[in-house]
């Protein structure tokens, strides 16, 4: 059984068991979390399509940790004008363990 949630902007496929990182969530590590907009369902009754979500179906996971991403060099030049500007980014996210899927 799978699922595709959509959470931060981008859409993850998810199974129970498996553990995801997504944008940061505003929930505090070891409590649930509730990811209502499921795009698509596979079971054993077939695979289902929202449109665009699937009515009545939810993920529910646990937050195991808020952490940072690697760190992204931004780095601008400009030719022949000795323009050269370098920043870093590092991306904060959220590790989830999805426990079930429900529909």
């Amino acid at each position: 059984m799978y699922a595709v949630i959509e959470t931060g902007g981008k859409q993850y496929r998810v199974e129970e068991g498996e553990t995801i990182v997504v944008e940061r969530l505003p929930v505090p590590e070891g409590e649930a979390v509730t990811f209502e907009r499921v795009l698509l369902v596979h079971d054993d009754q077939g695979l289902r399509v929202g449109r665009p979500v699937v009515e009545g179906a939810k993920v529910v996971g646990t937050v195991l940790a808020h952490e940072k991403d690697r760190k992204k060099v931004v780095f601008r030049y400009r030719r022949k004008n000795r323009y050269r500007v370098k920043r870093g980014h590092r991306q904060p996210l959220t590790r989830v363990k999805i426990e079930s899927i429900e529909v």
